[in-house]
């Protein structure tokens, strides 16, 4: 009984942001502010977000734009595509017909003709978090690391290249030797909805000294200490998302927790190719405020 009020406040809280979008489909539905209304940190609000209602930010507003549009199309005679394409937020009638043929199966003119509520049904059957996952949750006292840092900016799908780069400055300076020095990955965007363009995510090793001048583009920062929720994943770090949303989904509403502003981050415990990657173990750290 004691993780119903938890439950409740964390639902209320997304209930919010849900009749924030309903009252605002004209109006600035970004990240930052959604966050914002929710009271939740921006690092952790996509994740979140997606968690709880099952489809990420951009695509839930969308959704919600394109099914005023629908209704205005089919329940007033007045109600031109031009009307609709700017009450949903589209910059030109084109772009808003092309998404709405994405979504429904037909063009805006045919659904006015003849509304496919089949259809609509389907494609607004948003799903929400309905079962529980089993996890090993464990809350820690991180403490604060020093790290050289490679910062990749660009396609997630890339990261691998300055992985490799990263590498190629632990075995020239022998600053942060892989058997004696823990490895990190800080990631500031999730890969699901970040623009490829805008993904930032940090290659980090342990250091004990100063980072020396060097042609790689590494850095030096320090992984702030504090109280931080850790799970870990068995497998490719391709599928660590698997690992990832039940936090946010399952554990987070119940726990009575609050996410610190700061992004999510990896420990790597496994070395490739001497681990294959099936049975790397990677623990997620989410930071957490301090009690």
């Amino acid at each position: 009984m004691s993780d119903l009020p938890s439950n409740a406040a964390y639902s209320k809280r997304f209930d919010a942001v849900l009749a924030f979008i309903e009252a605002n489909l004209e109006g600035d539905l970004c990240v930052k502010t959604l966050s914002r209304v929710a009271n939740f940190s921006t690092f952790h609000f996509h994740r979140q977000f997606t968690a709880f209602v099952g489809v990420p930010v951009s695509r839930y507003v969308q959704l919600m734009r394109l099914r005023r549009a629908a209704h205005g199309l089919s329940s007033r005679a007045d109600y031109s595509v031009l009307d609709a394409a700017v009450g949903a937020g589209f910059e030109s009638p084109e772009a808003f017909s092309r998404a709405f043929r994405r979504a429904f199966g037909m063009a805006p003119s045919a659904f006015r003709k003849r509304p496919d509520w089949h259809v609509w049904n389907a494609v607004f059957a948003i799903p929400h978090f309905s079962r529980s996952v089993v996890m090993q949750v464990r809350i820690v006292e991180f403490q604060a690391v020093r790290v050289a840092v490679l910062e990749h900016c660009g396609a997630p799908a890339r990261v691998s290249e300055s992985v490799g780069q990263f590498i190629q400055w632990r075995l020239r300076s022998g600053q942060s030797p892989v058997a004696s020095s823990r490895s990190f990955g800080i990631a500031f965007g999730n890969p699901d909805t970040t623009p490829a363009d805008e993904f930032r995510f940090a290659i980090c090793g342990e250091v004990r000294e100063a980072v020396s001048a060097n042609e790689f583009g590494v850095t030096e920062r320090v992984i702030p200490g504090g109280r931080c929720v850790v799970v870990r994943h068995t497998g490719s770090p391709d599928h660590i998302a698997e690992s990832i949303y039940p936090i946010y989904r399952d554990w987070l509403p119940g726990s009575g927790e609050e996410l610190r502003d700061h992004p999510l981050f990896f420990e790597y415990l496994s070395v490739f190719p001497e681990t294959p990657q099936d049975q790397w173990q990677t623990d997620i750290y989410v930071p957490l405020q301090s009690l």
